[in-house]
């Protein structure tokens, strides 16, 4: 499990949609990785962590 943790009291909508969007970002690269090491059996660390260069 990942925990992404921020603190953002009483920001402004444009703070939430940038901190949405970061979320977003990572959760699809996670995604992508995931994909990536179930359709390729046999695939290391330095191969999924060349997905995110």
């Amino acid at each position: 499990m990942i925990v992404r943790e921020a603190k953002l009291l009483n920001g402004t909508k444009e703070q939430y949609k940038a901190l949405d969007d970061a979320i977003r970002t990572a959760q699809f690269i996670r995604n992508k990785a995931i994909r990536y090491w179930m359709d390729n059996q046999g695939v290391s660390k330095a191969d999924l962590y060349s997905l995110l260069h």
